[in-house]
């Protein structure tokens, strides 16, 4: 039985009252720009713009891809640093029902073809930098782009200016995206030999945005600084999004680079920041950090692990009026599902804290049924943030959904007054600097290698990076392998930051009796290997 089954008035909806209720990520631009048209929005490297100018433009580009032949719930591909022209084609596509689909870019040609191909983008952006790379993946793609534009000069017959994107006849066409229509595919790296595509709905990053801002104790006075890529939902969708349903000003940076971090902070009083902890931890080792004046900066935030509690204290002591958050969450979930907040960031250090405004989480044992306080299990959550499933894949999609809870594959428990830690990654991904890791995949490649019989990829404690990729690797009888090779090897075929920072070369692998590689083993074995380094 359906909802017009129990209430039939609501199948007399006519277009006029759909259109009257319409509350898209798009609409939340253009409301925001009715209300403070002439407050700073975004600034950017080359150019600020005010809520007007970036609802106009966001028009304009809407407008231009659709003059182009780009239709709604066709895919546009962005492989792009921060920019503000990033940002202007986040809210176009989500105004005419385009989905954007962001790409990471530092994956190899390859990645990227993968990524083009199961999306079946029919437009595709990129700036001059990953120019060459572009090329190579839409080669490997073999499908013609209806639209492609490049962020600067070209320099190519087939590459419009996206400068061009900007000006032009017609308006916007008028598209009502409804609740659970799509907004973005957001590749997760995940556990498999290939990514899969989350799909994210209006419904599901409104109410995550909802979940920010109340938790997260976020405002509209807020300056916020963007340095990590919106390519992730962690930036994009915890804290762009938010800004611009608060009204917001956001100043967008291309890289997490310390020193401009620093100036950046200095220059425009920013506020509020987000990073993973190695940043915050290159921020504290620059030799500019006391001599740089942050007395602008109330909230930081953090995500992606756990942030060492000397790291905690150090930011306590020479950042005493910064507030601290931590999120936890996936892209999954749009992307936060708890947060510790900073009255708990003493005295629960390593908690993810509790789950946020618009999610319901628990810890499943294997009967799928809730766990006590204290037991261990897999967190799983319920919430208008959860993705609508994973694109063109429904048999991942009902696994993750089993039970008709979402299922994060990650083992925790929870504590007698409701705060989350996470213990263990169940499918054993491995983060780095803020980047996910599938240990299959890097797994996959190395064994490519011909003389490699075997090999295990797990994660081992970094003083930088907090993660680091580590492989330990067994040589077929009678041949040469060290070090330099498996790298090489791996550098062909995966991403920088894939490849493995320290490779063992060892006569086995340790096992149980049915043969599984004990993975655990190896961690505690090469715990300390990067802390050895110099």
């Amino acid at each position: 039985m359906t909802a017009t089954d129990v209430y039939p008035d609501i199948a007399m909806q006519t277009d006029d009252i759909v259109s009257a209720r319409r509350h898209s990520v798009a609409d939340i631009l253009h409301r925001t720009a009715r209300r403070f048209p002439a407050k700073i929005a975004l600034v950017g490297i080359d150019r600020t713009l005010n809520y007007q100018e970036l609802d106009e433009a966001a028009d304009a580009v809407a407008a231009a891809l659709y003059r182009r032949g780009i239709r709604r719930g066709d895919r546009l591909a962005l492989l792009s640093r921060n920019s503000w022209q990033f940002v202007v084609l986040t809210y176009a596509t989500a105004r005419a029902g385009i989905i954007a689909v962001p790409i990471n870019f530092m994956l190899t040609a390859d990645e990227i073809a993968y990524i083009l191909g199961n999306s079946e983008a029919a437009a595709f952006v990129t700036e001059p930098a990953f120019l060459p790379v572009a090329e190579r993946a839409l080669q490997s793609y073999g499908r013609p782009m209806t639209a492609r534009a490049v962020v600067g000069s070209a320099n190519s017959a087939d590459w419009e200016d996206f400068s061009d994107w900007l000006f032009g006849e017609g308006s916007a066409p008028e598209v009502i995206v409804g609740d659970d229509d799509p907004v973005r595919i957001m590749y997760t790296s995940g556990t498999e030999s290939r990514p899969k595509g989350a799909l994210l709905s209006n419904k599901a990053l409104i109410a995550q945005y909802t979940s920010c801002i109340v938790d997260g104790g976020m405002t509209g006075d807020d300056v916020d600084l963007h340095t990590l890529p919106l390519y992730h939902c962690a930036q994009l969708d915890c804290f762009l999004g938010p800004d611009v349903y608060l009204g917001a000003t956001s100043i967008v940076l291309p890289a997490p680079d310390p020193s401009a971090i620093l100036a950046a902070i200095e220059s425009h009083g920013v506020r509020k920041f987000f990073a993973p902890p190695t940043v915050w931890i290159s921020l504290l080792r620059s030799t500019k950090f006391d001599s740089t004046d942050l007395s602008s900066l109330r909230k930081g935030y953090y995500g992606a692990s756990a942030m060492p509690i000397e790291v905690l204290r150090e930011i306590r002591d020479r950042l005493p009026a910064v507030r601290l958050w931590n999120f936890y969450g996936q892209t999954e979930l749009a992307p936060v599902a708890t947060i510790l907040g900073p009255e708990d960031q003493e005295d629960h250090p390593g908690s993810a804290g509790r789950p946020v405004l618009n999610v319901d989480t628990v810890v499943l044992g294997e009967d799928n049924a809730p766990l006590p306080v204290g037991e261990v299990g897999e967190i799983a959550h319920r919430s208008p943030q959860a993705t609508l499933g994973y694109w063109r894949d429904p048999v991942r999609t009902a696994e993750a959904f089993r039970g008709g809870w979402f299922h994060s594959g990650d083992l925790g428990y929870f504590d007698t007054e409701g705060r989350l830690t996470v213990v263990d990654r169940k499918k054993d991904m491995i983060k780095t600097g803020g980047e996910n890791v599938a240990s299959r995949e890097v797994e996959e490649a190395i064994y490519l290698h011909p003389a490699v019989a075997e090999v295990a990829v797990f994660a081992i404690p970094h003083p930088k990076w907090v993660e680091s990729v580590c492989a330990v690797v067994v040589p077929k009888p009678g041949a040469e392998l060290d070090e330099q090779s498996v790298r090489s090897h791996c550098a062909n075929r995966l991403a920088g930051f894939k490849i493995p920072k320290h490779v063992v070369v060892a006569e086995s692998l340790p096992k149980n009796p049915s043969g599984k590689i004990l993975k655990r083993d190896l961690r505690n074995s090469f715990a300390a290997l990067a802390s050895k380094e110099k």
